[in-house]
């Protein structure tokens, strides 16, 4: 679909899309390359889908960068894998602030590298003024440790005396996430074929829509990301209730 029809047609985008974008590896192999070449040419996708996200009216777009899990892999490629995420958000920097991007991140930073974190905090900071699609990387990222981090903050609070056990809910809970000043993603997309979530967001995607494509990384192009939306629009959302219950609540 055209990029300006998305965006200037009769449904609502998705306010937060998160993309686990898997498959660089594979796509080098596959070409006889170095893995590092398919990270290099995954780049490329992120600032093709970071542009289509803006053309498309989303408001969040969360990019599963770097897990913790990552730290396990050979140690050459987790350097160069740094290196690279560090250089091209220095490099793309200027763009996102022409195109009024805000860039974030998420994840245990403590196990980043002293020079690679302050790199990309100055990058937030450069951009902190935009007020256009928020770009969010999840680096050094893990669900587990997220809940676990958030699940430290509250018993913090309850035996501080400033919150009561009784009065913990689900709200408590979102609101002390990393990503407690987004909304949840609506709709959650990961290349590369593999059925499973990858302890990515796992609080968050409790309802979102999921589309997952055979399509390695640096293939996923933005016709494949509209039609990712498309098939967004086709479903229903129940969110626990019957077909009846929403037809009668848009009836109203």
């Amino acid at each position: 679909m055209n990029a300006d029809k998305r965006h200037t047609g009769p449904l609502a985008p998705p306010a937060h899309v998160a993309i686990i974008m898997d498959g660089n590896g594979r796509w080098a192999q596959k070409r006889g390359l170095d893995r590092s070449a398919g990270h290099v040419e995954g780049v490329n996708t992120v600032r093709r889908i970071t542009e289509a996200a803006s053309k498309a009216g989303v408001s969040y777009l969360t990019l599963y960068a770097f897990s913790t899990e990552n730290w396990n892999r050979p140690q050459q490629e987790v350097d160069a894998l740094m290196h690279l995420i560090v250089l091209a958000i220095e490099r793309e920097t200027p763009d996102l602030i022409r195109n009024n991007v805000r860039l974030t991140m998420i994840g245990d930073f403590t196990r980043m590298p002293t020079e690679a974190l302050e790199r990309l905090r100055q990058c937030m900071a450069d951009t902190a003024h935009c007020t256009g699609l928020t770009l969010c990387l999840a680096l050094s990222y893990s669900s587990r440790w997220e809940i676990t981090e958030a699940a430290r903050r509250i018993a913090r609070q309850v035996a501080a005396g400033d919150l009561d056990p009784e009065a913990i809910t689900a709200d408590t809970v979102s609101a002390n996430l990393a990503t407690a000043d987004m909304p949840d993603p609506d709709l959650l997309i990961r290349t590369g074929g593999d059925m499973r979530v990858s302890n990515f967001l796992l609080w968050q995607i409790a309802y979102s829509e999921i589309v997952v494509t055979p399509t390695f990384w640096p293939d996923f192009s933005e016709q494949m990301f509209y039609e990712a939306i498309d098939q967004y629009h086709n479903r229903e959302r129940r969110f626990g209730l019957t077909s009846e219950q929403i037809n009668n609540e848009k009836n109203r």
